[in-house]
C-alpha cells in the first residue's frame, strides 16, 4: 500500500493532464483502498495479532525494512488513509482545471499520504525517521504551492527549518536509544525497554524535541499559523489529520515504554498544557477563520500531547479517543473554511454576515463539528473530553494541576468554537449580507461525512472502547485509579460538572469577546514570527562573518591547513610509540632492479615540477609521474591497472593542455622565501606521514587478505580477469557509485563552461539546400570537390555558431577540417587521424568485450574511444567533433546510467537480488562458442558513460574555448578595422 501511493504520486501529473481536476477522484482510490485494507485486518489486530512484515535491508548494520500495524498503527492508518481519500475528493472541486501547478500538487499530496502511511506503520526507528523527513519535504512543497507569493514561500521555509531542526535532534536521540538498547526495532524496544539512565533520558528529550517541533507545540508553534498560506486541502490534511499528528503519534508510540520516566511526563504534560492554554488564548482574537483554526489546532495538539504522554492507562485511553475526534472535527472545519472562502471570496469574519440563511447546509455541518470540538454531547469530542477529565480526577497534586490546566484550555476551546460559529454564520449589525454561491454537493460531501462520524462517535463510543483499550492496556501504570471506559454517559460525576463549567466559561468569554480581543492585543508583547525572522537574520550575518574570516579564497591556505591538522593529529600516535608495537615486516628494496628506473623517473619528475616556471612544462612533468606509476604496475604484474593508468594519464594530459590555452604560459610571481620554506616543510612532513601510514598499515595486517578468495570468486562469476570481475560483479555497487560521480563531474565541467543550454552550442545540422538559410550572413566556403560536403559556417557572432552541412558521399579524410583556416591545418595529422580512428574504435570495442576474461573492460574501452574522438578533434577542430558524434554527451551519460541501473534491477527481477549476475554460453554458427555475462551489459553502460564524459569535456574545454578564442579574434579584427 505504501508503494502504491508513491506510484500514484508519480502518475498524478499525467492523470491531471488527461482528466484535469477529476484526476483527484482516481487518486483518492489509493488511500481509500488502504483504509479498506486496514478495516479488513482490524479484527485480527484488535484480537492481538498485529500485521507485520520485515525485509532485511542492511543486516550487518541492523537495518531492516520493517512494517507493523498494531492498534495504534491501525487507528493512524485509518486517519491518514481515510481522511486522505476524502481530502483528495474535496480537491476535485476545490481547484479548477487551469490551476497552475495542479499536476505537481496532486503528485506531492499523494506522495505525502504515502509517506505518512509509511511513518505510522514503520517498525524500525531509522525507517521511521526517513518517512518523518519525507513528510517534512512534502509539506514544504505543499505549503509553498503558490510559488509566486512571497508569504507562501516564507511560510514553507519556516516550516521546513523548524521541523528539520527538530528532526535532526530526534535522529540523534534515536541513534542514542538504538545503540543503548541494542535494537532499532520499535516492537522489540517496547517489549523490553531500557532502565532509567542519564543517556536514555537525554535520548528521550531529543526525541521529544522532534515530536514537539512536528506537532507545533510551544516554543515551535510559530510555523503552523504561517503554514495557513497553503491551499485549504493542505491545511485540512497536513495540519489537522496527518503531519501535525506525527509528533503526537511518536509520543503515543513510546509512552508504553517510557511513560513512567519523570522526564517524559514532565516534558509532555508541561509543554502540552502550556501550549493548550496559549494556543486557545491566541485563537480568541483571530479574524481569519483559518488562523483561528490554526491556533485552535495548536491548542488541541497540546491537549493530545499531555494526555498521551502522561503515562497512565486512562490518559492513554482518553488520548486515543481525542486523537480520533480531533482528526474528524478539525479536518472538517478546515474543509468548511475552504467552502466558505470559495463561496464568498473571504475568510475574514468581520466581512462575513448572514451565511446561516444563505448556506444552511454548511452551517449545520459546521455546527456539528464545532460541537464536537467544544466537547458538547452527543459528539465524539464530548466522550473524549469526559474521559480526559476522568483520567486526572483521582490523582495527586500534579494530576490535579494538570486537570486544572485542561479545564482552562477547554474553556478557551468553547470560546473560540463559538467565535467561529458566530463569525462565519451570524448576521452582524452594520454588515451587509455576504453574497455567496452554493457549494457543489461533492464539494461539501467530505466535510459532511466527517461531521456524521463526529456525531455518531458519541453514541457508538462503547463499540470503540475495546479497540482503544487494547492500546491503553499497553500502558502499565493506572495512576492509582480503576480502568475507565469510553461511554457517552457516565452519570453525574466530576467530569460532567467540569464539562458544564467549560461550557459556561466559554459562553462567558464569548460574551466579552471585545474585551478579550483588546486584552489579547495588549498582551501580545512578543511576535514569534518576527522573533524567528530576526534570529535568522542574525544567524545569516554571523555566517557571513565566519565565512569571511575563514574562507579567504586561497587554495594553498586551505590545503595547508588541512594537511597540517592531519599530520599533527594523526602523527601523535606515531610519536607516542603506539604503532611501534606492531611487528615490522621485512623491507624489500625492489622485486626486480627494473623497478628502479620508473621509480627514479617519478621522483625526479615530481621534484622538477616544483622548480619549473612554465605551466606546460609542469603538466608534462606531472604526466611523467603518472606514466612512471603505470610502468611500475606493469612490472608488478598488473596489466589492467597499468592500462587504465596509461589511458587516464593520456586523456588528463590532453585536457590540461586544452585548459592551458586560457591561462598564462608561466606561473605567477613566486611567493616569499619564508612561505616557500614553509610549504616545503609541510609537503615533506605529509609525504613522510603518508609513507609511514602505508608502512604501518601493511605491518599491522593480522587477518588473511580478502584478495585470496578473489580467484575462486572470479571463476564462479564466469570470468578470468579478476580486476574486471571485482569491478562489475563482486563490487558492482562501488562501480555504480563511481559512474554516478563521473556523471556529476561531467555536469560540473559543462556548467562551468556553458552559460546557455549545452544544446545551443555549435553543432551540425542536416538541411535541405532548397530551403532559405535564414540569418546566414557569412559567405559560403569555397565549394568542395564534386560530390563532397557543402560547409556553410554561420557568422560567429550569431547565436549558437551553427554549422550547416549537407551530407552526400564524402571522399574527404576529415570533412570538418575544411572549416579551419589554412594555417591551422596539418594534412599529415589529418590523414593519420582518419586512418587511426577506425582502428582505435575497433580496439575500444575489443577491450569492452574481452574485459571479463582478459585485459580490458568498459572503462578502458570507453577511454580508448574517447581518445579516438580526441584525435579527430585535434586534427579537425570543433566542427569535426560535432560531425563525428551526433549524440549529445548528456544523452550518452544518461543512457549509460540507465543501462547500468537496468542491469542492477534486472538481477532482482530475474534472480534473487540486485546486481545478481548471469552467464550465457551459446554456440553460434561461424562464431563458435561464446561466453556472455550480464556484467557485459553493465560494462556497456560504463562504456557509454565514459564516452559521454570525454565528449562533454571536449565540447566544454575544447570546442567551447575554441568559440571564445574565435570570438575574441573576430572582435580584435573588427576593432583593428574600425581604427584603420
Amino acid at each position: 500500500m505504501v508503494v502504491a501511493h508513491f506510484v500514484a504520486a508519480t502518475l498524478a501529473p499525467l492523470l491531471v493532464r488527461w482528466w484535469g481536476r477529476n484526476a483527484f477522484l482516481v487518486l483518492a482510490l489509493v488511500p481509500g483502498a488502504t483504509a479498506l485494507w486496514a478495516l479488513v485486518r482490524a479484527p485480527a489486530v484488535v484480537a492481538g495479532r498485529p500485521v507485520a512484515e520485515s525485509y532485511p535491508w542492511a543486516p550487518e548494520f541492523g537495518l531492516t525494512l520493517a512494517f507493523r500495524m498494531d492498534v495504534l498503527g491501525l487507528v493512524m492508518t485509518l486517519i491518514a488513509a481515510g481522511i486522505g481519500a476524502l481530502i483528495l475528493v474535496y480537491c476535485a472541486r476545490y481547484f479548477t482545471d487551469d490551476e497552475p501547478g495542479l499536476g505537481r500538487f496532486a503528485g506531492v499530496l499523494t506522495g505525502f499520504a504515502g509517506a505518512m502511511l509509511g511513518l505510522v506503520l514503520a517498525d524500525d526507528m531509522i525507517q521511521l525517521f526517513i518517512y518523518w523527513e519525507l513528510t517534512t519535504v512534502f509539506s514544504y512543497l505543499l505549503i509553498g504551492h503558490y510559488t509566486e507569493r512571497k508569504k507562501s514561500r516564507r511560510a514553507a521555509t519556516t516550516a521546513l527549518t523548524v521541523t528539520t531542526l527538530g528532526g535532526l535532534a530526534m535522529l540523534v536521540g534515536v541513534i542514542m536509544l538504538g545503540e543503548t538498547t541494542g535494537t532499532y526495532i520499535i516492537s522489540e524496544l517496547l517489549a523490553d525497554p531500557p532502565g532509567a539512565s542519564a543517556l536514555v533520558g537525554t535520548a528521550l528529550v531529543l526525541i521529544l524535541i522532534g515530536a514537539l517541533s512536528k506537532s507545533a507545540l510551544t516554543p515551535f508553534s510559530l510555523w503552523l499559523p504561517a503554514a495557513m498560506q497553503a491551499p485549504t486541502p493542505v491545511s485540512g490534511y497536513l495540519h489537522a489529520a496527518a503531519m501535525v499528528k506525527a509528533g503526537v503519534y511518536l509520543i503515543a508510540r513510546f509512552t508504553p515504554a517510557f511513560g513512567d520516566f519523570a522526564v517524559w511526563q514532565a516534558v509532555t504534560i508541561v509543554f502540552g498544557l502550556v501550549t493548550m492554554v496559549l494556543g486557545g488564548w491566541k485563537a480568541l482574537r483571530q479574524y481569519d477563520l483559518k488562523l483561528l483554526l490554526a491556533y485552535g489546532t495548536i491548542s488541541q495538539l497540546g491537549f493530545l500531547t499531555a494526555l498521551l504522554g502522561a503515562g497512565t492507562r486512562n490518559a492513554a485511553l482518553a488520548g486515543l479517543a481525542m486523537l480520533c475526534a480531533h482528526a474528524l472535527f478539525k479536518a472538517a472545519l478546515f474543509l468548511l473554511v475552504g467552502i466558505i472562502d470559495h463561496g464568498t471570496g473571504t475568510r475574514d469574519l468581520r466581512e462575513l454576515s448572514g451565511l446561516r440563511r444563505s448556506m444552511p447546509a454548511v452551517f449545520w455541518v459546521s455546527a456539528v463539528v464545532l460541537a464536537s470540538m467544544a466537547g458538547l454531547p452527543p459528539t465524539a469530542g464530548f466522550v473524549a473530553k469526559e474521559a480526559a477529565f476522568g483520567a486526572f480526577g483521582n490523582g495527586g497534586l500534579w494530576e490535579t494541576a494538570a486537570l486544572a490546566g485542561m479545564v482552562v484550555g477547554s474553556v478557551l476551546t468553547v470560546g473560540y468554537s463559538l467565535r467561529f460559529l458566530w463569525g462565519a454564520f451570524a448576521t452582524k449589525p452594520g454588515t451587509a449580507a455576504t453574497p455567496v454561491h452554493a457549494p457543489d454537493p461533492l464539494f461539501l460531501a467530505p466535510a459532511a461525512i466527517l461531521a456524521a462520524l463526529s456525531l455518531i462517535g458519541g453514541p457508538l463510543a462503547a463499540l470503540v472502547d475495546p479497540v482503544a483499550a487494547v492500546y491503553a492496556d499497553s500502558v502499565p501504570w493506572t495512576g492509582g485509579a480503576g480502568a475507565e471506559h469510553l461511554l457517552l454517559w457516565h452519570g453525574f460525576e466530576v467530569p460532567l460538572l467540569l464539562s458544564v463549567l467549560c461550557v459556561l466559561g466559554g459562553f462567558a468569554l464569548f460574551g466579552v469577546r471585545g474585551r478579550v480581543e483588546w486584552l489579547g492585543a495588549r498582551w501580545a508583547l512578543i511576535d514569534p514570527d518576527r522573533l524567528f525572522r530576526r534570529f535568522l537574520a542574525w544567524f545569516d550575518t554571523f555566517a557571513v562573518q565566519v565565512t569571511g574570516a575563514t574562507q579567504r579564497g586561497s587554495l594553498p591556505i586551505y590545503l595547508g591547513t588541512t594537511l597540517v591538522v592531519l599530520v599533527v593529529v594523526c602523527a601523535a600516535a606515531i610519536i607516542r610509540g603506539e604503532l611501534w608495537e606492531i611487528p615490522a615486516p621485512p623491507i624489500r628494496v625492489w622485486d626486480t632492479p627494473l623497478q628502479l628506473l620508473p621509480a627514479t623517473v617519478i621522483a625526479v619528475a615530481a621534484l622538477w615540477t616544483l622548480l619549473v616556471r612554465r605551466r606546460l612544462f609542469a603538466v608534462i612533468l606531472v604526466g611523467l609521474t603518472g606514466y612512471g606509476t603505470a610502468s611500475l604496475f606493469v612490472l608488478q604484474g598488473a596489466p589492467d591497472i597499468a592500462l587504465t593508468q596509461f589511458l587516464v594519464e593520456t586523456i588528463s594530459l590532453v585536457v590540461f593542455v586544452l585548459v592551458l590555452r586560457r591561462l598564462p604560459s608561466r606561473f605567477s610571481t613566486p611567493t616569499l622565501r619564508g612561505r616557500r620554506i614553509w610549504n616545503l616543510l609541510v609537503g615533506a612532513a605529509m609525504g613522510a606521514f603518508v609513507a609511514s601510514i602505508a608502512y604501518f598499515a601493511l605491518a599491522g595486517r593480522q587477518a588473511e587478505s580478502v584478495s585470496s578468495g578473489f580467484p575462486a570468486a572470479a571463476e564462479e562469476a564466469g570470468g578470468k580477469n579478476i580486476i574486471s570481475v571485482i569491478l562489475v560483479d563482486l563490487r558492482a555497487w562501488d562501480t555504480m557509485g563511481e559512474i554516478s560521480v563521473l556523471a556529476v563531474a561531467a555536469a560540473g565541467v559543462a556548467s562551468l563552461m556553458f552559460v546557455r543550454r549545452r544544446t545551443s552550442t555549435a553543432r551540425t545540422r542536416l538541411v535541405d539546400p532548397a530551403l532559405p538559410q535564414l540569418g546566414v550572413h557569412t559567405p559560403i566556403s569555397p565549394a568542395p570537390p564534386s560530390g563532397g560536403t557543402a560547409w556553410q559556417p554561420v557568422g560567429l557572432a550569431s547565436a549558437g555558431n551553427l554549422l550547416r552541412v549537407q551530407h552526400r558521399w564524402n571522399p574527404l579524410w576529415l570533412p570538418g577540417a575544411e572549416a579551419l583556416s589554412e594555417e591551422r591545418r596539418s594534412i599529415i595529422f589529418e590523414v593519420i587521424a582518419r586512418m587511426l580512428f577506425p582502428v582505435i574504435m575497433l580496439l575500444s570495442v575489443y577491450l569492452l568485450f574481452t574485459g571479463h576474461t582478459s585485459v580490458g573492460g568498459g572503462f578502458a574501452g570507453g577511454i580508448v574511444a574517447g581518445l579516438g574522438l580526441m584525435v579527430r578533434y585535434l586534427a579537425g577542430g570543433r566542427f569535426e567533433l560535432y560531425a563525428s558524434v551526433r549524440a549529445q554527451p548528456g544523452a550518452l551519460i544518461g543512457f549509460g546510467l540507465v543501462i547500468a541501473l537496468g542491469t542492477a534491477v534486472g538481477g532482482a527481477v530475474f534472480g534473487t537480488e540486485i546486481l545478481e549476475g548471469a552467464v550465457w554460453e551459446p554456440h553460434v554458427p561461424l562464431l563458435g562458442h561464446l561466453h556472455l555475462t550480464s556484467s557485459l551489459i553493465f560494462d556497456f553502460g560504463v562504456y557509454l558513460l565514459v564516452i559521454g564524459l570525454v565528449l562533454d569535456i571536449l565540447r566544454s574545454l575544447g570546442a567551447r574555448i575554441d568559440e571564445q578564442l574565435d570570438r575574441e579574434a573576430e572582435r580584435e579584427a573588427a576593432a583593428e578595422e574600425v581604427s584603420a
